[in-house]
């Protein structure tokens, strides 16, 4: 087993003693890579540094959020003069008018919406909505992609619950699961016999357009217009949960890059710039439904918090096509530096990736589906992963999440990473 530092094994066993695992979200707790966690004292740029002073290239990036990196001056500074006004009021704010015009503008899909704390609250606040609608009971989502921890939804779910081998949850009621129909990612065919199987009775389906909680696996040619027409003949409600891919495949979310337009879309991540936050939203239509201008209930007295609007305004305000493009650069050198590390050790690895995303598989085929992303050995991940630790790279501690890159990421930064993965990639081949 690979073993931290003095500093943070002693962390871990405090933690364990107050919080379940000693973590506060399970894949933090390095079980699905034979570790402990290294615990983070600070960050900067494109690094973090454990409590013993050991400074790691960051590609977990708080899960996505931190498109700029950790702790850029511009928002540091906004940050602070927003403390001295005040960090939470529980009455609205100037900041969050001005963080949903400025979401509205970039997404325009989202003509009205409402602030959350967290992307499981956006989606199933954007389910409720949905089936009070659309006066159906029933929702379809997909193998292996998460959205979030509400318990209709956790029901072959990926992230968390894939790392761990947790397709559900103990505490999810039958009654509660049997509402949500599973169909498979990229496949249509699927989506259209449980059509045909639940006829006038489903009320949306929910997808991650780009899914980002098996791994990284793109939607295939077709598949999300697809989507969009079965829920138009049935008259039921397709929302996009954009809390990865919202701002990270480009400015408009993966509805801009692929030309699509939900009923719904749930947000989270970079809209707060690394503060919590989740946001649903889409037809004015629909979004009246929701209190106080319509019946279907939802609250929250953290919600529109003025911390979390300063963040995101910020940090929605830096994105550029500039950004994207160099993001998308260092995502390709990065995927193709990790390919050849591969090949060279001997070592079967599909790269998946899309702009500023990737996953290396350690499969020998290609990962379309959440059947082909579980194929992908765990085991391979874990020695790959200790390996890049020990030599100062930080990837996610998971086979099943996204590595993520940000504006501080830097060529150098992305050549040192490839280095590494050269003698990882051969502790994977001898192992």
């Amino acid at each position: 087993m690979a073993r931290t530092t003095t500093s943070s094994r002693r962390l871990f066993a405090r933690a364990r003693r107050v919080l379940p695992g000693g973590v506060n979200s399970p894949v933090r707790a390095f079980k699905a890579v034979q570790g402990e966690p290294p615990f983070i004292a600070r960050a900067a740029g494109a690094h973090v540094t454990d409590a013993d002073g050991r400074r790691y290239i960051d590609y977990v990036m708080s899960w996505g959020p931190l498109i700029h990196g950790h702790a850029p001056a511009g928002l540091t500074r906004a940050l602070g003069a927003a403390v001295k006004r005040g960090t939470s009021f529980g009455a609205p704010t100037p900041l969050e008018v001005a963080l949903a015009e400025r979401v509205r503008a970039l997404m325009p899909s989202l003509e009205r919406m409402r602030f959350v704390n967290s992307g499981t609250e956006a989606a199933m606040s954007a389910l409720r909505l949905a089936r009070a609608a659309t006066k159906r009971d029933k929702i379809v989502k997909f193998q292996g992609c998460y959205h979030g921890h509400a318990d209709g939804l956790l029901v072959q779910a990926g992230s968390g619950a894939l790392t761990l081998g947790i397709p559900t949850s103990p505490g999810v009621t039958k009654a509660n699961a049997a509402d949500t129909l599973v169909a498979g990612y990229n496949d249509l065919a699927s989506v259209e016999r449980l059509f045909r199987m639940h006829r006038r009775k489903i009320a949306a389906v929910i997808v991650e357009p780009i899914a980002g909680n098996m791994g990284i696996v793109p939607p295939q040619d077709g598949f999300l217009q697809g989507l969009r027409e079965v829920c138009d003949r049935a008259g039921a409600l397709l929302i996009f949960d954009e809390v990865i891919s919202g701002f990270r495949a480009a400015a408009g979310g993966a509805q801009a890059v692929f030309g699509l337009t939900p009923d719904l879309t749930c947000l989270g991540k970079i809209i707060g710039g690394g503060l919590p936050v989740g946001a649903y939203g889409g037809r004015a239509d629909l979004m009246a439904q929701v209190a106080p201008e319509g019946p279907v209930y939802q609250a929250g007295t953290l919600s529109g918090n003025p911390l979390a609007m300063t963040a995101g305004l910020w940090t929605l305000s830096k994105l550029s096509d500039k950004l994207y493009r160099c993001l998308a650069d260092l995502g390709a050198r990065l995927a193709a530096g990790l390919a050849d590390a591969a090949c060279d050790a001997g070592v079967p690895l599909q790269v998946n990736g899309f702009g500023s995303l990737l996953t290396p598989f350690f499969s020998n085929r290609p990962v379309r589906d959440y059947r082909a992303a579980i194929h992908a050995s765990t085991t391979d991940y874990g020695v790959f992963f200790r390996a890049m630790l020990k030599r100062g790279i930080y990837p996610p501690p998971s086979q099943f999440e996204a590595w993520f890159l940000s504006a501080a990421h830097t060529e150098r930064d992305i050549d040192r990473t490839i280095a590494a993965a050269r003698p990882a990639m051969k502790a994977v081949a001898r192992s």
